[in-house]
């Protein structure tokens, strides 16, 4: 699709069946013909626009301007009309909420430094605040009819129309409610101005939140934070377009494909025509005739059209077990040739199913193939500010730590682009209500077992905001399902509810009453946990525990703790005079209520590694820790991946603005040592230490069968010299785990080791290729945790691990290659070859690439491996990708430290 925006608000859309193209400078001097394409297309695009009342066309509105509501006297019958002053009105940005374009237009600066967030007056967003725009439309066509669109009000609005009251805040309600006003007869040709009163979410309002992960938004996302769209058609739309997908399951090379639509005849007339469509080379078609204003459900299905049974069809696969494909419906409504109204919907041919282990905990498949879920909680930017190169990114880092999986906590993303971008990279989606409206303290009312919605009318309300979030979205193979409760079980009438809309809008794929492990007497037992851990925990919990955290079943959200930030980070949040020691400005940086501390993680930071010196020494430690504490979280569910484990989800993937806690990769894209720890656990094909029974295992995550493959496993102490090593051959079948060298078999504890001492792990294929390597720092000092003592997000520590012995590790010296390719073109690729000329371990060594001159990190980055250690004598090769806009103008330099390793830098060579 391109899309051509001219004159502020007018915008119009260009649809190839087959063809996408995006015009950059680049490709416009290699393609003469896009070239050509792109010059014609801005110079008759005012033409183009004219023409557009001919065609359907979607509009979203921009250039909006807002104010508070007690600063203007003039109502909406005055504001919605040519000439009011916007005098005292601030430019705004729509999808967006106040705050963030009060911020953007520059009444408050850097809002997310220090504590610079409470100098907002939160008083002022207790009133309402006006929204207004005015676009320009040529002469209206008689047959066609226009329509305005909301799709994301918080909380309730007010809305006016070139002078005339369109819809009421007490109709217009429900941040997750979809709203669509006939305004045909009200829009003429010129000039036309809207103008919205939103109402701010009060207590006890089911409005957008952020739990105890963050401060509460000054505004509490006030604003109209979904687009506002003008959709114009022909006598007859189309509405909702679903595709059904029968994926023939045995044999997996067949699908049918059914195609259903709404089709409403606006006209006082009866209306005939033909609805068409194509997929590919497929196409279809019938002849309709419609009574005046009637509205019929319209299908396409294989028994009645046979090309629509695909053979061979290209599947739909999360990431690693297959390729992503996509197919493209273009379904169109025409009179008499004439286009009345056209849908695109981007879809995938895939199976989705849930089942239910031996082990009694529910588990999902993917075409027939049990998928272990790994993944991360998203949450949006605090302010709802997300721009789709920060998505983009995000979710090219998910793909990047080789997880599958993006659980949403609410319906999540100001448009479907973070649904799109999961789709195109084999991201699987869990997505449904938060755990806002389940808890008095974040509801603003009075909660119960099944939480804050009581009342017939606050039921409808959500069931109704449901029913438009799965209607919009259903289409997204991405998606596995529908999460309608999270901390708590809907209340039983409400749930029928859910169960009723499934049921009518999206039959395709499961639903799941709540996160928790909780029985349901509409749906029965969930047959998923969420019993915590959400601080520190320790690498052998996650293989020890059996009654809360570990890894069994379904572990829909959970932590080994906070996630404290690169010291870069660090200094982009926090004040200098408040860098060092901890005080009350990094505790505003953390969660909420029982986390709003970095206690837990110091305390066991200090006796694991020893006391920090200074601010970059602590967070140096941390990436250490974040490292040590996320990699058996994830290798352990994969150990026990099907038998046992069915899923794992950290909270969270990302944080809303810069914190310390729960997070892989920070507010500012920077990694944390938790992302590069992850990067390890889940690769594919995978070799793992068992910290609960002390053996080692292999993992894969393949549809594909391994044979001949190679473990080399070698132990060092202290001093870097190499005290066991033992070799094993073995074969691997797809989608599977295997304990290749049991206990017994590496007798550790006979061998005289230091008190912390070293596994080296290596996997080599049949053809004796390292595919891959797996180090591990360990003390023969356990952490033992208190299991009797377990509270709901922790289990207390009755003796820690001691690592103190790394920061006795003697200087070693690394030897750093450095090319960068590409330097010119959109993505830069470096190589790096780094050689420990040391006699000892050159422990947890950073890459970065940095600018020449700022010294800055250049981000989003994608290495292949971070935080290495590299054994004497060892050479290790890295590859990093980023793009070069994101040098600034820079050039870039290659920048290496470690626990041991001093500091340099490096150009390419």
């Amino acid at each position: 699709m391109l899309t051509i925006t001219v004159n502020d608000n007018m915008t119009v859309f260009l649809y190839s069946c087959k063809v996408q193209c995006l015009f950059t400078e680049e490709l416009m001097l290699q393609n003469k013909f896009c070239c050509l394409a792109f010059l014609i297309l801005t110079l008759i695009a005012p033409a183009l626009l004219c023409a557009a009342t001919d065609k359907p066309v979607t509009r979203a509105l921009k250039k909006w301007h807002i104010v508070s509501s007690i600063e203007v006297e003039a109502g909406g019958a005055r504001l919605s009309r040519p000439g009011a002053s916007l005098q005292g009105w601030h430019p705004a940005t729509v999808p967006g909420t106040v705050l963030a374009s009060l911020e953007k237009a520059g009444k408050y600066d850097s809002l997310y430094f220090g504590k610079n967030l409470l100098k907002v007056e939160p008083e002022q967003f207790e009133q309402p605040w006006w929204y207004r725009t005015s676009f320009q439309l040529p002469e209206k066509k008689n047959e066609y009819h226009s329509f305005l669109h909301f799709k994301g009000v918080n909380y309730r609005a007010d809305v006016w129309l070139n002078g005339r009251q369109i819809a009421a805040a007490d109709t217009l309600v429900g941040a997750f409610r979809f709203f669509e006003f006939d305004v045909t007869a009200l829009l003429k040709t010129g000039e036309n101005v809207l103008a919205v009163k939103v109402f701010p979410p009060r207590p006890g309002d089911f409005t957008i939140g952020f739990v105890d992960w963050n401060p509460v938004p000054p505004d509490n996302n006030m604003g109209l934070w979904r687009e506002v769209a003008l959709l114009t058609t022909g006598p007859v739309s189309l509405k909702d377009p679903q595709v059904i997908t029968d994926l023939d399951l045995r044999s997996l090379r067949k699908a049918g494909i059914t195609i259903v639509t709404e089709l409403i005849n606006h006209s006082a007339k009866a209306v005939s025509g033909v609805l068409s469509g194509d997929i590919e080379a497929i196409h279809f078609e019938k002849k309709i005739k419609l009574a005046a204003f009637e509205r019929r459900t319209v299908h396409f299905t294989p028994d009645e059209f046979p090309g629509l049974l695909i053979k061979k069809p290209r599947l739909w696969w999360p990431s690693n077990l297959g390729a992503a494909n996509l197919y493209q419906l273009n379904l169109r409504f025409s009179q008499k040739g004439r286009l009345s109204d056209k849908k695109n919907v981007t879809f995938g041919i895939r199976h989705v199913a849930d089942y239910v282990n031996d082990a009694g905990y529910r588990g999902y498949k993917i075409n027939g193939k049990k998928v272990l879920i790994k993944g991360g909680g998203w949450v949006d930017d605090l302010l709802l500010a997300d721009t789709y190169k920060s998505i983009a990114a995000q979710l090219k880092y998910v793909k990047q730590m080789n997880l599958n999986t993006v659980r949403l906590e609410g319906f999540w993303g100001k448009d479907e682009r973070l649904y799109d971008l999961c789709d195109s990279l084999g991201l699987m989606i869990m997505v449904g209500w938060s755990c806002q409206w389940e808890w008095e303290e974040y509801a603003g009312k009075p909660a119960d077992q099944f939480g804050a919605i009581k009342e017939p009318t606050e039921m409808e309300l959500v069931a109704r905001s449901l029913r438009d979030q799965v209607t919009w979205l259903r289409n997204h193979p991405g998606i596995f399902v529908w999460l309608v409760g999270s901390d708590k079980l809907p209340r039983p009438a409400l749930e029928r509810k859910y169960v009723d809309v499934l049921k009518d809008v999206d039959p395709t794929r499961p639903y799941l009453a709540a996160a928790g492990g909780i029985n349901s007497e509409v749906s029965g037992p969930t047959r998923v946990k969420m019993n915590g851990p959400y601080a520190f925990t320790p690498p052998v919990y996650w293989y020890a525990d059996t009654a809360n955290g570990g890894a069994f079943g379904f572990n829909t959200e959970t932590s080994p703790g906070a996630q404290v930030p690169p010291l870069e980070s660090i200094k982009r949040m926090i004040p200098p005079a408040h860098l060092w020691p901890i005080d009350h400005y990094w505790e505003y940086h953390c969660g909420r209520n029982n986390f709003n501390t970095l206690e837990r993680f110091q305390k066991a930071l200090d006796l694991r590694y020893g006391k920090s010196t200074d601010v970059a020494d602590f967070a140096r430690r941390a990436q250490v820790m974040n490292y040590e504490l996320i990699r058996p979280m994830f290798e352990a569910f994969a150990v026990n991946k099907h038998k046992r484990a069915t899923g794992i989800i950290q909270w969270m993937l990302n944080s809303s603005w810069p914190e310390m806690y729960w997070q892989l990769y920070d507010s500012f894209l920077n990694p944390t040592g938790a992302f590069y720890g992850t990067q390890k656990a889940c690769k594919p094909l995978h070799i793992i230490y068992n910290y609960g029974d002390k053996s080692i295992y292999a993992v894969n995550d393949y549809l594909r069968s391994f044979g001949d493959l190679k473990a080399e496993v070698s132990v060092f102490n202290i001093n870097s010299q190499k005290i066991y090593t033992t070799s094993h051959t073995f074969s691997l079948r797809s989608n599977r785990s295997k304990r290749i060298l049991p206990a017994s078999d590496m007798p550790l504890d006979s061998i005289a080791l230091s008190t912390t001492y070293f596994l080296d792990l290596c996997l080599l294929d049949s053809e004796r290729r390292v595919v891959d390597r797996n180090f591990y720092w360990l003390s023969r000092k356990a952490d033992i945790p208190d299991y009797a003592k377990t509270e709901w997000y922790y289990t207390p520590i009755r003796q820690y691990a001691d690592m103190t012995a790394l920061n006795d590790l003697p200087p070693a010296t690394v030897n750093a290659a450095v090319e960068f390719a590409d330097v010119g073109s959109e993505n830069v690729t470096a190589r790096v070859t780094l050689s420990n000329k040391s006699d000892g371990i050159a422990f947890f060594i950073e890459s970065r690439i940095v600018g020449e001159e700022s010294g800055r990190s250049v981000l989003p980055i994608f290495w292949n491996d971070n935080y290495i250690s590299l054994l004497p004598g060892e050479i290790r090769r890295l590859q990093v990708v980023f793009k070069h806009d994101d040098l600034n103008g820079e050039k870039p330099v290659y920048r290496m430290s470690g626990w041991n390793v001093a500091s340099s830098s490096h150009k390419t060579r």
